[in-house]
């Protein structure tokens, strides 16, 4: 038997204030709740707008991967906000072994191109993060100075469940901490971001070309990026 597949059963999806604070998601009156039965509650109005859109913009069977901003705020909810150290742990880490630190020793092409894209991060990193991060060749691992990755793993544990969740995406999805904090700073748009986390992929595409399959596949991660950078900016807005 085919699995069932949920509809569209509401007319109207609205934002309304919720009890005790947020915005929450009403379908014909009812607020919506996440897979674990949460109330779907937003700290900021223009985020819950954003993810009401989503959900009028379903028509027939509902498609929850159409729905990125709603996905990453059930996480918040039912996932991060109850293991909200654990989580800032783990994407702290990526500081010890961030993707821009580690260089190719050739061909010199690459070896440049990694240099200009990265180096100014880690540079920023450095003054307005107070977090000077080590480069080496190869895959030896660096030895990263222990403040500077305390400092950079305090700024992730401050953050909420909110931006929390869409912080673990630009981090996991640039494979870099440096890059996630910049992301969430805004230091560049979200186009530039993610071509710097793709420096080497881009060279070999260039050296032996990209198969279909590959390029749709990073397809879809860059526009996960592109949504978990647009979720955390929504947060900041009224």
């Amino acid at each position: 038997m085919s699995g069932w597949k949920p509809k569209r059963f509401w007319k109207e999806s609205k934002v309304i204030e919720a009890e005790g604070g947020g915005f929450a998601i009403a379908l014909d009156g009812r607020p919506v709740r996440t897979p674990a039965k949460a109330p779907l509650v937003l700290p900021s109005r223009a985020l819950a707008e954003a993810v009401a859109a989503e959900w009028e913009a379903q028509t027939g069977e509902v498609r929850p991967e159409t729905m990125p901003l709603t996905r990453t705020a059930n996480a918040a909810i039912d996932k991060v906000a109850v293991q909200h150290d654990e989580v800032a742990a783990l994407l702290a880490a990526y500081g010890e072994t961030d993707l821009l630190c580690y260089r190719a020793e050739a061909p010199e092409e690459l070896v440049r191109r990694q240099a200009e894209a990265w180096d100014p991060l880690l540079d920023w990193a450095a003054e307005a993060l107070q977090a000077r991060l080590a480069t080496v060749t190869g895959v030896i691992p660096a030895q990263q100075d222990n403040q500077a990755l305390e400092r950079l793993a305090r700024r992730v544990h401050a953050f909420d469940a909110f931006r929390l969740a869409a912080f673990h995406d630009m981090v996991s999805l640039s494979g870099s901490l440096v890059l996630g904090i910049a992301a969430a700073e805004t230091v560049h748009d979200p186009e530039t971001i993610w071509a710097l986390s793709r420096v080497d992929e881009s060279w070999q595409a260039e050296q032996w070309g990209e198969d279909e399959d590959a390029a749709n596949h990073t397809a879809l991660k860059k526009q996960a990026f592109v949504d978990a950078m647009r979720f955390f900016s929504l947060l900041g807005r009224a």
